[in-house]
């Protein structure tokens, strides 16, 4: 395996920016330092003081294989990670067949290892009829990020709704629960009120219809059945002010039981962008009214919010189209998230260390991954080099999502991504991907 030196960089890094070189070295990084000379002759990489970051590690992903594979693959959305600096990445099991049981969620780990440039994780799915089969993960929690449960309708059958099945896999799982929260049946009844209305349905009703009532409903519901069981619970894409009050900062995030993620377009849009974007931006939870985007950037600074994803969910874009019913909800961001949060951190909104922070560290010691997430001696070598000189603007030609099309096309960013490393892979380098080696299935520390 080919080994690097990287030249001249800006090494940001638990929470500093420190000058310097980094020495990759079988997969990982040998030494960080200044001027060190190495022997056998690797390959060196003049930074010219760009930024090194750690990976971006993305806690929350659908890359729709199996079963949805004219949306998208592992492979075409791992690749188009790598190329927004993503160097790992953790999925969902609303695929086809749902990843229901033990044996369906290897199949997914298997098509990764062949196709797969960022290193990946897999959750395991949950129904109201196979708890038995999701507490078999207990005995594999060095292997699997963790359990997923819908508390809000989503592909197939995995609306967990019946609070036995809810009850006891709180009360006996070892693992990280992450959970999608909405309430079906507030979401129902907003849904038929403006049906008896005879309402015409726009994109502008979805966050009516998922409001921020259930939202923070199936939260609490969530963290109470937590507290209870002392679980430890993520709770996913929050939305809303109101939920803000179930999550607290006075404890270091691996001191947590209970986590919360925010998700990038519920900290870019809001609701007035339904006018402009329609469809595009349908997704659940809803994008919401612009004090609930206000009150998520300030709990991401103040800590409550602890971890910055992107709930990737690509549909081709006929599956957008009107009416209401039809159109599908998610929208593709994985390649789009790193350069969109450096754009706040050039707007002076976020400083480049938190982005780092919420994105990469707070990840790795929310999920306790093994040897990732930072720049230390003797980790991986995921990293990423970023041109804060370098703007490019999203169009269709530079998008990678089998997709085709995302909600950000003709915004332009002030940085880019240059180089990504995946386990000291050279993956993407100038537009550029390298197939010849892929990611590894992410370890766990528990």
């Amino acid at each position: 395996m080919q080994n690097y030196v990287i030249r001249n960089a800006r090494i940001v890094n638990e929470g500093t920016i420190t000058e310097g070189d980094l020495y990759i070295r079988n997969q990982r990084i040998e030494k960080i330092g200044s001027g060190f000379n190495v022997a056998g002759n690797p390959t060196e990489i003049n930074a010219n003081g760009q930024y090194l970051l750690p990976g971006v590690i993305d806690d929350q992903v659908h890359f729709r294989e199996p079963g949805l594979t004219h949306k998208a693959t592992i492979g075409t959305e791992a690749a188009a990670a790598v190329a927004g600096g993503v160097t790992s990445f953790m999925e969902m099991p609303n695929t086809l067949p749902n990843a229901l049981t033990q044996e369906l969620l290897e199949e997914k780990y298997a098509i990764a290892a062949q196709t797969s440039l960022a290193n990946y994780s897999f959750f395991m799915g949950t129904s109201n009829a196979n708890a038995d089969e999701v507490l078999r993960t207990n005995d594999k929690r060095k292997d699997i990020c963790g359990i997923k449960i819908f508390m809000g309708a989503s592909t197939g059958n995995m609306l967990v709704d019946n609070f036995l099945t809810l009850d006891r896999i709180f009360r006996e799982a070892e693992v990280l629960i992450a959970t999608h929260c909405e309430d079906e049946k507030i979401i129902r009844e907003n849904l038929e009120r403006l049906q008896h209305d005879n309402t015409e349905l726009t994109p502008a009703h979805h966050p009516m219809i998922r409001d921020a009532e259930a939202c923070f409903s199936s939260s609490f519901t969530a963290v109470q059945l937590a507290k209870k069981y002392n679980t430890r619970l993520h709770i996913l894409h929050i939305s809303t002010a109101r939920e803000l009050q179930l999550f607290t900062n006075f404890f270091p995030i691996e001191d947590k039981r209970i986590t919360s993620e925010v998700c990038v377009h519920h900290l870019h849009f809001t609701a007035d962008d339904y006018n402009r974007l329609g469809y595009q931006i349908k997704c659940n939870p809803a994008i919401k009214s612009a004090d609930n985007k206000a009150a998520l950037w300030e709990a991401l600074l103040d800590d409550r919010l602890d971890i910055i994803a992107t709930d990737h969910a690509p549909h081709l874009l006929q599956e957008k189209e009107p009416p209401y019913a039809h159109a599908h909800a998610g929208l593709p961001l994985v390649q789009h998230s790193l350069p969109l949060m450096l754009h706040y951190v050039n707007e002076g909104r976020i400083s480049i260390e938190k982005m780092v922070d919420k994105m990469t560290h707070a990840v790795a010691r929310c999920f306790q991954i093994e040897d990732r997430g930072y720049i230390r001696e003797g980790y991986y070598a995921d990293l990423v080099l970023t041109d804060m000189n370098k703007p490019w603007q999203v169009s269709k030609e530079n998008i990678f999502y089998k997709c085709g099309w995302s909600p950000l096309e003709g915004f332009t960013f002030p940085a880019s991504i240059t180089h990504t490393f995946v386990s000291g892979h050279l993956a993407y380098a100038n537009g550029q991907f390298d197939a010849s080696k892929y990611g590894q299935r992410l370890s766990f520390n528990r």
